[in-house]
């Protein structure tokens, strides 16, 4: 069974699938050749499916751990292809469930744990990055989230409140003059727009992350093996076939974590534990120092605003902007597939909404449009798991806030395989089982309803001024 339609495994193949792995090749920093596949049966301590950066750094975190222990990554296509490849580089304190949901459920003292883990994430994926010379343009200049009408102004103070009643790390309420000062970005209503401002988040090239990460655990003795398709596992036995060779085998191991994010859902045992969702993303052109300077945006600093459909970018290190959002509509029995990757009208309206927000930008030529899925539980609420009964473990449902989250599911993860008592087992996510997706057709109907809602919420707040109906009505399909 194939999690996907195969690639040809070329490096021109893998470049194709998003702006940050085209510039390693392109820099002349890494051929994207894959590592050779699993041909035999073997046995490890530990074999992760998933050759991203939550397989990635669970594999650190044990071989730093324990260094005695044998480790197998096995990976479909190369690491990196994923989402760990082609996200936004936004290595930020988010958590799909916000500090409010958590307390409602797991109580004031389990949200604040949570926040304060996720803000020590954000310095501690800096931290192995600096210490392992992984290259990976790593600062920390925190996210500004545009407020650009009355309403959005009104999410802003809300959440400047939330901050300081959960947070652990100074978030700003920037008004009108403020951020008229600073950058030159429009408001939706004839005035400028205020702002929040959390440092609490850092911009990454998430491919030169991924990639040296890789070479760091390899180094480390883990084994990493590519164009590896696992069809299968149960507890202590992974089922696998190499891609190219057609030949399969088993790996047996006493613990077996699967680190598939959205692509998970392809296998039957995840199938409707995680819905695929495609967030699209462009790249501009490099940009002129004079168009920075009006634009505003800082190295470092990521962005997006208030509205309901989610955008987010940053600014790059060669002065580009790398800019997403969410928009491109779920396939029928959560289908992953290149198709879905590139999807016209939305990467139009990408575009559309930069320039938009920031008219500086102009005319300025879009040289990349990529996507991928993403993973969603039912209730948006991420989780690292592990029972030691079976030994298989299982991480995921970052909701796009994945390339921090990683860090801490591989942190999460090690302890309780290792059967460590510590402060991250004890955090609101560890070991949270989620409600099922229903099956099809409500899947389809629901995930698509959702999208279409926020389309319609941000239009509706934009001509009645005051919160939208249909977002409050939404909610619950879209973890609100």
């Amino acid at each position: 069974m194939s999690l996907h339609r195969a690639t040809d495994g070329t490096a021109a193949g893998y470049r194709r699938a998003s702006f940050w792995l085209d510039d390693l090749v392109t820099a002349g920093r890494d051929d994207l050749a894959p590592r050779p596949a699993l041909t035999a049966d073997a046995r490890f301590d530990v074999c992760i499916v998933g050759g991203g950066l939550t397989a990635l750094w669970t594999a650190y975190s044990l071989a730093t751990a324990d260094p005695s222990l044998r480790i197998a990554v096995l990976e479909r296509e190369i690491s990196g292809f994923g989402a760990s490849g082609r996200n936004g580089g936004w290595c930020s304190a988010l958590f799909p469930r916000s500090p409010g949901s958590l307390e409602r459920r797991h109580g004031y003292d389990a949200a604040v744990a949570m926040r304060r883990a996720m803000v020590d994430t954000v310095d501690e994926v800096g931290r192995v990055a600096a210490l392992e010379g992984i290259d990976c343009d790593y600062e920390r200049g925190g996210t500004v989230v545009f407020a650009r009408n009355d309403v959005q102004r009104e999410f802003a103070r809300a959440d400047v409140a939330e901050a300081r009643l959960y947070g652990v790390d100074r978030t700003e309420y920037w008004d009108e003059r403020t951020v008229r000062a600073r950058f030159g970005a429009t408001g939706r209503d004839g005035r400028p727009p205020a702002a929040v401002f959390d440092p609490a988040c850092a911009s990454v090239h998430p491919a030169k992350l991924v990639r040296g990460l890789a070479r760091v655990v390899e180094g480390m003795g883990v084994a990493l093996f590519e164009r590896t398709e696992v069809q299968d596992w149960a507890a202590g036995t992974v089922r696998f076939r190499a891609v190219d060779t057609g030949i399969e085998g088993t790996v047996s191991a006493r613990h077996v974590i699967i680190a598939l994010e959205g692509y998970g859902s392809q296998l039957p045992r995840v199938r409707r534990r995680l819905m695929p969702l495609y967030s699209l993303m462009i790249a501009t052109e490099p940009l002129g120092d004079d168009v920075w300077d009006e634009i505003g945006i800082d190295h470092g600093q990521t962005f997006s605003d208030y509205r309901h459909l989610l955008i987010y970018g940053q600014r790059t290190a060669d002065n580009r902007f790398a800019f997403g959002g969410r928009g491109a509509r779920y396939h029928w029995g959560s289908s992953v597939d290149p198709s879905h990757e590139r999807v016209d009208e939305v990467f139009d309206h990408l575009h559309d909404a930069l320039r938009d927000l920031f008219p500086a930008v102009g005319d300025a030529r879009v040289t990349h449009r990529w996507g991928g899925p993403l993973g969603i539980a039912r209730d948006w609420h991420a989780t690292a798991s592990y029972n030691p009964r079976t030994g298989v473990g299982f991480a995921g449902g970052y909701v796009g806030d994945g390339l921090s989250t990683t860090n801490l599911a591989g942190r999460t993860l090690a302890d309780l395989v290792l059967g460590r008592e510590t402060e991250l087992t004890t955090l609101p996510w560890t070991n949270h089982r989620s409600p099922l997706w229903e099956p099809e057709p409500l899947r389809f109907a629901g995930a698509n309803l959702g999208i279409l809602g926020m389309q319609f919420a941000d239009l509706e707040e934009r001509f009645t001024k005051r919160p939208s109906l249909a977002a409050r009505l939404i909610a619950p399909l879209v973890g609100h």
